[in-house]
């Protein structure tokens, strides 16, 4: 692979294993409210990586790129995944500076907008990657994400949130304990997460080392308890529950 100059230097902060944590912390702009079902996309064909980020282009000035790095790294994609499928998800993983532009950032924030015209863009990525991941088995565990901030007034127990966007965790929550993710000092969240419908995607994510299980689009949890641990850390335990209506329509009709 040979790129150059500014491009260059963005491909290296990608990887350089201190710039490519933020998705596991990105929770604190999910709104704090009900929005329209995540709707539409599921009727769109399936088509390769290349068309499927046409329409990005003047979203994310870099997607192109990125797009073709993900793309030369899955030439024999496990799990039956195709190329392009395999290819999606580890294009969802990537970070690079600016983060804002990344494409995981802005994907969450359409996913988390009250106008749901801005998501049309996006039908196709969304039509590629969500077949990806349901073709990954769905796994029951324990799974953790966190901020370096306080979040625990947003998350009374007993009460039920919806997580709009993709949310990145990690199996391990040693990972998490690093610098790089919440480290050990400061305001800090700390979500454990018991959920039914975490996809890992290990063998697909750029980061192989994070042990990362994604979590789709509109979620919906039930708080089951808090703890202060003291030092600043907080402790968040989430039950993922089926919402009465499906808030994403994920099988196209």
């Amino acid at each position: 692979m040979f790129v150059s100059g500014q491009k260059s230097s963005k491909i290296s902060k990608s990887i350089d294993g201190q710039n490519h944590a933020n998705r596991f912390s990105d929770m604190t702009s999910e709104p704090r409210r009900m929005l329209l079902p995540i709707q539409g996309f599921e009727k769109m064909s399936l088509v390769s990586l290349e068309e499927a980020i046409n329409l990005l282009r003047s979203i994310i000035p870099d997607v192109e790129q990125m797009a073709w790095i993900a793309k030369q790294n899955c030439n024999h994609p496990k799990d039956g995944l195709t190329i392009d499928e395999s290819a999606s998800i580890m294009l969802y993983t990537l970070e690079w500076e600016p983060h804002e532009q990344s494409l995981y950032t802005k994907l969450n924030m359409a996913l988390r907008a009250s106008n749901r015209e801005g998501l049309k863009s996006w039908f196709l990525y969304l039509r590629l990657i969500i077949n990806a991941l349901q073709k990954l088995p769905s796994t029951h565990c324990i799974t953790y994400r966190g901020v370096k901030a306080d979040l625990s007034t947003q998350y009374s127990r007993g009460s039920m949130i919806v997580w709009w966007g993709f949310s990145s965790c990690s199996l391990s929550i040693e990972t998490l304990q690093t610098e790089r993710f919440l480290g050990k000092t400061g305001s800090r969240t700390l979500f454990s997460i018991e959920c039914d419908s975490a996809k890992n995607i290990r063998s697909h994510s750029f980061y192989a080392g994070e042990d990362e299980v994604l979590l789709l689009p509109a979620r919906q949890f039930e708080v089951m308890g808090y703890l202060d641990q003291g030092n600043g850390l907080h402790i968040i335990q989430l039950k993922e529950t089926q919402p009465k209506f499906p808030l994403i329509k994920l099988d196209p009709s």
